[in-house]
């Protein structure tokens, strides 16, 4: 990274340089700020062209100051040099220019240079910047050069590693005392006496940097790996929408017919050594069975307090020996190597109080950061506020040190305006990724739900931006949750424990209700909008803190399983399901429209989960009771009595399904008219029910029938008209006209084709039926050549093993017998 040094200097409360070094470190890169390269009386400037050649890529932070002469090449700048040493290098270079047309946070007399050709040289230089194809942006702010950088950079490893799965919290910003433990873990999950994957777990209590080391080793070797996700592993529910947006990434296959998300995922990497998993905070063992992938040469890593994993998975993560914690004491306040004997006695006695804790030394060091405090300070007030604490009683459940560093954050966030609102909002959060920008955003009303502890201190976050950045700086400055990015913040479970203890309890659940609100408010508007993939970035930001903080009975779950069942993780949707319908029995009571309705949801997901029985018999139930309470005629009994029959029909009873939709339709029909989309999809179920019970020609005709005024109604191209004549090609075959249904298909592949694309899989599935129905036309050497073409596709789109490449396989197989006599 190559800079002058009042970039590095201004603003003083976090300059250019140091926005530059997080957007990096974001990034997953490790800097070399080629301001720390010493001088050296030999060649100064062969030692600067060296020392960029070591480096991967080259960023420039070019100002209005020209740098310094070199000594050995006076006619160019250090910060000219190296930029010619990248370009010979042949190094990727990412130019950000200082915005002159702006005003920016530089005093006037470090801005430019006050001999006249050195300013000359620079306006010079940086002209030839601007022609040279490497300028990435300009900047007048940290935080828009941070945010410019890390663009650049995720974007330029994408370039590097196309198709990369990546899923990753933020790089950690200080990482000390951990080198033994890393190589370890290295050397255990690289080690090649083993069959499968290397698992490790990373076992410790809270705070003591599990996490943390999980994610500076990935960072440590992405180069490694085509695949990093990190999955959190303490709420089922996220913990199947991480697989299955996992299971996207890699197969390219989404929506609630994707299949299992954990076999695609392993199936995935089975035949691949280049991924890295993590599970974050698993309970233990039983949490993640049977989500380990067990085969493939990649890694595991596990993230867990329970002490008790596999010998040969367990890996213990210590607390800092006394030695290193005070030493980063010293690191992390400014003093260093150059600390005075009396300063290191007093950062190994205050690091001999925090017990080595990475989580309370961390805080503490920001805390005297940020006030300036010496550590002789610091330890009299650890002191006196843990005494206080005791006095209230032990802490429970987390570590009494780490309340200690909270409670001293805590009383100087009083006198920091809005922070103390924000930090009780993100304890009733989910740790991980919460979604600042989504929630905290205007809301008309809402603020009038607040209980009176609680709006003064949130409702200001919702009105104004600038509160809430604010807020999150107040933060920042005592460690209390991670840098902003994307909109996004993290925070430690313990800081959310501690946070909400030490909350009336009264006072606690008026924020837990209002963050519940504020989750509620964000997530898209209706149930129904899961089924848009265009809100589905949004529900996936939302999921983990809506299970965190929703209540099961809310109208927000309902939104959640909605979109859960939507993403393809029926699993999690129909357990989601239960728990809501659960709720509602007790509130508001069993025959309840709302708890009927959520009857209804739990009915359909079992049997789209493969349960057919179960939701025949759940609809059975449901029909009498939503007759009772909404009436026979009542569009949601209806609905119910379609279902019924539709699941009596997938349950293997055909006949009774055309014998319930037929009395069904006349009703229906009368309600909503002949050619409501409802009437039409009752019909369409009829027709198909004929034809299973048997039936052939008549569903062929009542198809045939169904056929033009699906056209006229949806139009010739709609998927629900492309499906009916699929079906009409189908039963046209069945009962007995295979050249019909040929030809019918011969009509239908380019449409589908065309629509939605020669390798989706409906496309696939009538290239298949029209291959067979070729042969069965009495051509056997066409369909032969049909499959021949078609078989390669579909392994490379679905897979060698998937259930309709076997039959294509199979079919190949039957008709290049038939085309040679055999």
């Amino acid at each position: 990274m190559s800079h002058t040094a009042e970039l590095r200097e201004f603003p003083h409360a976090w300059s250019f340089v140091a926005a530059a070094e997080e957007a990096v470190s974001r990034a997953g890169h490790a800097f070399a700020d080629m301001a720390y390269s010493p001088v050296r009386d030999e060649k100064p400037a062969e030692y600067c062209r060296a020392q960029v050649r070591d480096c991967d890529i080259y960023v420039g932070l070019i100002g209005l100051r020209y740098g310094t002469p070199v000594h050995d090449q006076p006619e160019l700048s250090s910060t000219e040099l190296e930029f010619d040493a990248a370009t010979e290098a042949s190094l990727p270079r990412l130019v950000f220019l200082l915005d002159e047309e702006k005003e920016v946070p530089i005093p006037a007399r470090w801005l430019l240079n006050s001999d006249p050709d050195l300013r000359a040289r620079q306006r010079a230089f940086r002209a030839r910047l601007r022609d040279s194809g490497t300028m990435t942006g300009t900047f007048s702010s940290p935080q828009q050069l941070g945010l410019l950088l890390l663009h650049a950079l995720t974007d330029l490893r994408r370039e590097r590693q196309p198709g990369m799965a990546l899923r990753l919290p933020q790089r950690p910003e200080f990482v000390f005392g951990r080198k033994d433990l890393l190589a370890e873990l290295h050397a255990r999950l690289t080690g090649r006496d083993r069959d499968g994957p290397g698992i490790v777990a990373l076992c410790g209590p809270g705070g003591v940097g599990k996490t943390s080391a999980a994610v500076e080793y990935a960072y440590r070797h992405l180069a490694e790996f085509g695949v990093v996700w990190q999955l959190p592993a303490e709420e089922p529910a996220a913990l199947a929408a991480g697989l299955s947006e996992l299971a996207g990434q890699l197969d390219g296959r989404g929506g609630p017919n994707a299949g299992d998300p954990r076999a695609r995922v392993q199936a995935a990497l089975a035949g691949r050594d280049d991924w890295l998993l993590i599970f974050d905070n698993a309970a233990d063992p039983v949490d993640i069975d049977g989500l380990l992938p067990p085969a493939g040469g990649g890694r595991v890593l596990i993230t867990s307090q329970y002490p008790h994993w596999p010998a040969d998975q367990e890996l213990d993560v210590p607390v800092l020996d006394q030695a290193t914690a005070a030493q980063f004491l010293l690191t992390r306040t400014g003093a260093g190597s150059g600390a005075d004997a009396a300063s290191a006695e007093l950062a190994t006695e205050l690091a001999g109080e925090l017990g080595g804790l990475p989580l309370a030394l961390e805080q503490a060091a920001a805390y005297m950061r940020a006030t300036g405090r010496t550590i002789t300070d610091y330890l009299g007030l650890f002191r006196d506020c843990r005494a206080e604490l005791m006095a209230r009683g032990n802490p429970v459940g987390y570590d009494k040190r780490v309340t200690t560093t909270w409670e001293l954050a805590s009383a100087e966030l009083t006198r920091s305006g809005l922070a103390p609102g924000l930090l009780r909002m993100v304890a009733c959060c989910a740790p991980e990724d919460i979604p600042l920008r989504l929630l905290l955003c205007p809301r008309p009303g809402l603020a009038a739900t607040f209980g009176p502890d609680v709006a003064p201190l949130l409702t200001p976050l919702l009105d104004s931006p600038i509160a809430c950045d604010e807020a999150v700086a107040g933060l920042r400055r005592y460690s209390l949750i991670s840098a902003p990015r994307g909109g996004f913040v993290s925070v430690h479970r313990l800081v959310q424990k501690i946070t909400a203890d030490q909350l009336d309890p009264d006072v606690a659940k008026d924020w837990r209700r209002a963050t519940a609100a504020l989750i509620e408010a964000a997530l898209p508007s209706d149930a129904a909008d899961a089924d848009d993939p265009a809100t589905w970035s949004a529900f996936a930001a939302l999921l983990p803190h809506a299970l965190m903080a929703l209540p099961p009975g809310s109208g927000g779950m309902d939104k959640v399983a909605a979109f859960l069942r939507a993403f393809g993780n029926d699993t999690a949707a129909l357990q989601l399901q239960q728990q809501i319908v659960a709720a509602c029995d007790i509130d508001p009571g069993a025959d309840h429209p709302r708890t009927l309705a959520a009857r209804t949801n739990l009915a359909t997901l079992t049997g789209e989960i493969g349960d057919r029985a179960a939701a025949r018999a759940q609809f059975a139930d449901l029909v009498p009771a939503l007759t009772r309470v909404l009436g026979a005629g009542h569009p949601r009994t209806l609905a119910a009595q379609a279902s019924l029959a539709y699941w009596t029909g997938e349950d293997g009873k055909p006949a009774a399904a055309r014998d319930q939709f037929a009395a069904l339709l006349p009703e229906l029909s009368r309600m909503l008219g002949d050619e409501s989309l409802t009437v039409l999809a009752v019909r369409a179920n009829l027709a198909r029910s004929t034809g299973d019970a048997g039936d052939a020609a008549g569903a062929r005709d009542q198809f045939a029938a169904l056929l033009p005024i699906r056209e006229r109604v949806s139009g010739d191209r709609h998927p629900a008209t492309l499906t009916t004549r699929a079906s009409l090609a189908h039963w046209t075959g069945t009962a007995g006209d295979a050249a019909g249904a040929r030809d019918q298909y011969a009509t239908l592949v380019p449409i589908r084709a065309e629509i939605l694309g020669p390798e989706h899989s409906r496309t696939l599935t009538a290239r298949g039926y029209l291959a067979h129905w070729t042969g069965e036309a009495g051509d056997p050497a066409a369909a032969r050549d049909q499959f021949a073409a078609l078989v390669p596709v579909m392994t490379r789109v679905l897979g060698d093993e998937h259930p309709a490449t076997l039959q294509a396989r199979a079919s190949l197989d039957r008709w290049t017998r038939q085309a040679e006599g055999g």
